[in-house]
């Protein structure tokens, strides 16, 4: 099994790979629109799985979600964001909406 890989080492060895003309902005913007068209391309390989019994091919949807986390890392990259700040506070928020862990009930309407 390989070394773990932090969030913040990640994306400090992604960004070697951003377009050093690229503003900051246009970076957050290229990151975004990558970020939606990489996870439809992960959406795309689901479906066809799901809906067309296609075998699933997790080593290109694994590939998928690689192009996806880098296009997440650069986004917070451009907003002077880690990504460690981001894990934080998605898990704080969870926490919050459930804290005893997800409950079937916490979404049944009443």
């Amino acid at each position: 099994m390989s070394e773990s890989l932090s969030l913040d080492s990640f994306q400090e060895a992604a960004a070697r790979t951003v377009n050093p003309a690229l503003s900051n902005e246009m970076l957050l913007l290229d990151a975004a629109a990558g970020l939606a068209e990489e996870a439809g391309e992960v959406l795309g390989h689901v479906r066809k799985h799901i809906m067309q019994g296609r075998v699933l091919d997790r080593a290109a949807v694994t590939r998928e979600l690689g192009d996806a986390l880098w296009c997440l890392a650069m986004a917070a990259r451009a907003l002077g964001i880690s990504l460690s700040d981001v894990a934080r506070a998605n898990e704080e928020k969870l926490r919050e909406r459930h804290p005893t862990g997800f409950q079937r009930s916490d979404h049944e309407s009443g």
